[in-house]
C-alpha cells in the first residue's frame, strides 16, 4: 500500500533497509537507519525550543540533505518546513521569514550575513550546518537528544512542506505541500521516469528551495534509493561523480545539460550506469538532445509541474525525444498528463473548455495541487475557482497551451501574453520561429509600449559566437515566417538571457525598462 505521509514511509524504509545508503554528499554518507534516527533527534530538539504542530521553521542555505533532514524532524512533530531561497536580499528573505512566522532558522556560513539581518521577530534558534562564527552548529544542536521517536502520526493531508513563489507578480507566496502531495508524487513520477529503490541513485543539483531540489530528494529516499547531491552546479564534479557513484539518474534543466556536453574532457567520462535524464522548466533544442544523446547514451524524459503541482505532473518520454523522426513535432510539447492527472484548456475570456489545438490557459487536476497558499485565501481562491476536492480540485496554471492528441504543448505564461492592436500574440510562436535563424542562440520575445497599437513586439536576442546579423535582417526573416503582426518591431541584442536558479526566464527583467513608471505593471 503506498504511504500517506512522510512519517510512515521514514519508518517503513528505515525497518526495512536499514543499512542501506540515503544520502552522499563528497564528505560524507547517511544510511536509512541514520537517516531516520537524525530525524527523530531533529525533533525532539524543536520540542525542545517549545516548538510544536504547525510551527515554522526555515532553510537558508544550499545543503538540500540538511534542508530534507530538517522536513523530516519538523514533520515527526507536525512542524513544518520552508525552504528560503538563498539568491535573495536580506529584505525579501525577511518577508518571507516573517510571513512564515518562522520559529527557528538553519543556515550556512555563505548565508549567515542574509540569515541574521532577515532573522524575524520570535526566532527562537539560528543554526549553522557548518562552522560559521557567532552561530551554534545544527549538528551539534539536534545530536545533544535522544533518537527517540516523537510518535507523532500525521494527518496525510497536513502540511509537510512550503515554498514560496518566486514573486515575479507581487509578493511571494507561500505554496503549502500536503504530505498526500509529496507521497503521491513519489510513487507517480518515481514510476514515470523508472527509479526503483536500491537498484538506482538520483543525482541532485538543484537548489533546497526549488521542488526539484528538497522535493526530489524526498522521491527518491521514499523509493528506497540514493541521493547523491552537490551544494551547487559544478560540470567537472558532476561528470565525475555519475562514473563514481554509479548514478542512474539526473534531473537537470536544458541549460545545464548544455553546460555538461560543452564541458572540457565530457567525453571522457563514464556514463555506463546513466539510464535516464530527466529536464523540466524549459524544453530541449534538437542540438542540445543530439549533443546530449551522443555524449551519455541515455533515454531523456521532459517533466512539466509546478511548485502548486508538487512537481512533475505531466511527462514527455524517452520514445517521443526522436529529432530524426516522423514525430519530431512531439519534442515541443511538454508530454501526456499522467494517470492520476485532468488536464483543461480554458479559453479565460468566457470560462468555457477550449477545443482541441486552440490555445487557452491550463488548468490542472490532480492530488498532487497543493493545499492552498499560507494565510492568502483570496489566492487560493483565484486558484481553486471551482473549490478544492478529494481529487485536488481545478488548480489555474497561469500557463497557456493546447492539447493535441493527448499531448500538453505550453504556448506561454497567460500574464506574457502581448496584445498589439486588439491582437492576442503569444511570445512563444515568435520565439519559435526566430530560434530558427541561423546566427540566434537564445531569445526572447516581450511586449513593450506602443503609442499606435499600445504593445508592440520586440525581440531580446543571444546570438551564436562570432555570428554578427542587424536588426532590420532579423526583421526581415520574421517576415517571411509569421504574420506580419506577430513580428518583431524592433530588436535587442543581448550577450545572455535573465534566468532564475532553475534555468527560467525571467521575462519581467527584460520588461522592466520599458515599462517602469507607467500604468502597466511590469510582471
Amino acid at each position: 500500500m503506498p504511504d500517506r505521509d512522510l512519517i510512515s514511509m521514514l519508518r517503513r524504509l528505515a525497518g526495512a533497509q536499514p543499512d542501506a545508503l540515503a544520502f552522499r554528499t563528497e564528505e560524507r554518507t547517511w544510511r536509512f537507519d541514520t537517516v531516520r534516527d537524525t530525524a527523530w533527534q531533529i525533533g525532539q530538539a524543536l520540542r525542545a525550543e517549545g516548538i510544536g504542530p504547525g510551527d515554522r521553521v526555515a532553510c537558508l542555505t544550499r545543503h538540500v540533505i540538511e534542508t530534507t533532514l530538517l522536513t523530516l524532524g519538523a514533520a515527526s512533530i507536525g512542524a513544518v518546513c520552508m525552504p528560503v531561497n538563498w539568491r535573495l536580499s536580506a529584505q525579501e528573505a525577511a518577508y518571507i521569514l516573517a510571513n512564515g512566522g518562522a520559529r527557528l532558522l538553519i543556515t550556512d556560513a555563505m548565508f549567515a550575513a542574509t540569515a541574521r539581518a532577515a532573522a524575524p521577530p520570535g526566532l527562537r534558534r539560528l543554526l549553522a550546518v557548518d562552522d560559521c562564527e557567532g552561530l551554534d552548529g545544527f549538528e551539534a544542536w539536534y545530536r545533544a537528544q535522544p533518537a527517540t521517536d516523537p510518535g507523532w502520526l500525521p494527518d496525510p493531508d497536513s502540511t509537510a512542506l512550503q515554498l514560496y513563489s518566486s514573486g515575479t507578480t507581487g509578493l511571494p507566496k507561500g505554496v503549502e505541500l500536503s504530505h498526500r502531495n509529496l507521497c503521491v508524487n513519489t510513487e507517480e513520477t518515481g514510476a514515470q521516469i523508472g527509479f526503483n529503490g536500491r537498484e538506482h541513485a538520483m543525482f541532485n543539483a538543484l537548489p533546497p528551495f526549488h521542488i526539484a531540489g528538497v522535493g526530489l530528494t524526498l522521491l527518491t529516499l521514499g523509493r528506497g534509493g540514493l541521493s547523491v547531491c552537490m551544494p551547487e552546479f559544478d560540470p567537472p564534479r558532476i561528470i565525475a561523480a555519475i562514473g563514481e557513484h554509479k548514478v542512474s539518474h539526473l534531473f537537470l534543466v536544458p541549460a545545464m545539460i548544455l553546460a555538461l556536453v560543452n564541458t572540457p574532457g565530457a567525453e571522457r567520462g563514464d556514463y555506463r550506469s546513466l539510464q535516464s535524464i530527466s529536464y523540466g522548466a524549459a524544453p530541449i533544442s534538437e542540438s542540445v538532445l543530439a549533443a546530449a544523446t551522443r555524449l551519455f547514451g541515455c533515454g531523456f524524459m521532459q517533466l512539466y509541474g509546478l511548485t502548486e503541482t508538487t512537481g512533475a505532473i505531466v511527462y514527455l518520454p524517452p520514445a517521443d525525444h526522436d529529432p530524426d523522426g516522423p514525430r519530431r513535432h512531439l519534442m515541443r510539447s511538454a508530454g501526456k498528463a499522467g494517470r492520476l492527472v485532468g488536464l483543461r484548456i480554458v479559453d479565460t475570456a468566457t470560462g468555457r473548455d477550449q477545443p482541441e489545438g486552440e490555445v487557452g490557459e491550463i488548468w490542472i487536476r490532480s492530488p498532487q495541487n497543493m493545499l492552498g497558499y499560507w494565510g492568502n485565501p483570496e489566492a487560493t481562491a483565484q486558484a481553486f475557482p471551482e473549490g478544492r476536492d478529494a481529487q485536488g480540485g481545478w488548480f489555474r496554471t497561469g500557463d497557456a497551451g493546447y492539447l493535441r492528441e493527448g499531448y500538453l504543448f505550453i504556448h506561454d505564461r497567460i500574464k506574457d501574453m502581448v496584445i498589439s492592436g486588439g491582437e492576442n500574440i503569444y511570445p512563444a510562436e515568435v520565439e519559435n520561429a526566430l530560434m530558427k535563424h541561423p546566427a540566434v542562440a537564445d531569445c526572447a520575445v516581450i511586449g513593450v509600449p506602443d503609442a499606435r497599437w499600445g504593445e508592440s513586439v520586440k525581440a531580446c536576442v543571444v546570438l551564436r559566437e562570432g555570428a554578427t546579423v542587424t536588426e532590420r535582417e532579423i526583421i526581415d526573416f520574421m517576415r517571411a515566417q509569421i504574420a506580419h503582426y506577430k513580428c518583431p518591431k524592433s530588436v535587442d541584442f543581448l550577450a545572455a538571457l535573465p534566468r532564475n536558479p532553475s534555468g527560467k526566464l525571467l521575462k519581467y527583467v527584460l520588461r522592466q525598462p520599458y515599462w517602469a513608471g507607467r500604468d502597466r505593471a511590469v510582471s
